[in-house]
């Protein structure tokens, strides 16, 4: 199947990549264009430099799969994809957007007579090898359409793929898969700290990480990974404690308050990640200065 991949960095690249393993003609574009050609010399990716380029390359209908960062890059790219492309075609977005973003997109491009697909996409720099999550939201047909790509990508083609529902639904799903995802990492940075904490054991992290992956109910590949990163350095002295948050975790906050639904550990382990960047924090001084003046109590003074 023919197919052009907007974006090939670690996700985009890597997929790209799966995708001709997999026998599929991939055309690609990347705004570096160095990126582009180290693909097409090694691993046969048909090279384009511009946008209009791309719509050349493939034949109607076309499918394009934009994989760059969420907002405006996104906006942008799917802007100028909707004056080139042609009726029938399909454009999917396979990045972290917000769902209502895809649900206003898709309203606009069906007026053109375009297709719209959101792709929740997981998997990271893993997904070459093991293959990637998809969640995967549009029409019926249209998605049936492009199977064979979702099968190639996916860990099994009957495995780790699946249409969930309308355009917005894919990125929806994926949106609360990450904010589990916060929840879940913050489980184990907390348990892990306080084992670290607990200096009369002298515990080896790694070695309880590695017992952990095997028969315990706690195990994950999010503790796999751990494991690595324990095994390359257990105290982690060359990592500063500052954790970004890329969006999908305060959405799902957002929506859990719109609809009512209780979501402490999500919105806890987004907090926490809020704290992770302050080397001083105001509230705390603020703190520390109310019980001086209520109470006598001491302070301490930079």
């Amino acid at each position: 199947m023919q197919i052009a991949m907007i974006g090939l960095g670690k996700m985009g690249g890597f997929m790209a990549q799966r995708l001709l393993m997999s026998g599929h003609r991939v055309v690609g574009f990347n705004r570096s264009p160095e990126v582009t050609q180290r693909l097409a010399a090694e691993f046969g990716l048909e090279a384009t430099f511009s946008l209009p380029e791309v719509k050349a390359k493939l034949s109607a209908p076309r499918c394009v799969w934009v994989m760059v960062p969420s907002g405006e890059a996104t906006e942008e790219v799917i802007g100028q994809l909707s004056t080139l492309l042609e009726p029938g075609d399909t454009i999917i977005d396979g990045g972290n957007t917000y769902y209502k973003d895809d649900i206003r997109r898709s309203v606009a491009l069906k007026e053109k007579k375009l297709n719209y697909i959101d792709a929740g996409t997981s998997g990271g720099v893993w997904g070459l090898k093991e293959g990637y999550s998809l969640m995967i939201g549009g029409e019926k047909q249209v998605v049936e359409n492009l199977r064979p790509v979702f099968e190639s990508l996916a860990p099994a083609p009957d495995k780790g793929w699946g249409h969930v529902g309308p355009v917005g639904a894919g990125h929806f799903v994926k949106m609360v898969h990450n904010g589990i995802e916060y929840g879940m990492m913050q489980a184990y940075a907390e348990g892990f700290e306080i084992m670290h904490a607990k200096q009369d054991f002298n515990l080896n992290l790694e070695q309880v990480a590695k017992i952990w992956q095997y028969g315990s109910v706690i195990r994950s590949w999010l503790l796999d990974l751990t494991a690595n990163a324990l095994e390359a350095d257990q105290n982690l002295e060359h990592i500063k404690g500052w954790v970004a948050d890329s969006g999908e975790g305060r959405w799902t906050v957002f929506e859990a308050i719109d609809l009512n639904v209780p979501a402490p550990i999500i919105t806890l382990a987004l907090q926490a990640r809020f704290v992770s960047r302050q080397d001083e924090s105001y509230a705390a001084k603020l703190l520390a200065a109310m019980r001086n003046q209520f109470g006598g109590h001491a302070v301490k003074t930079e």
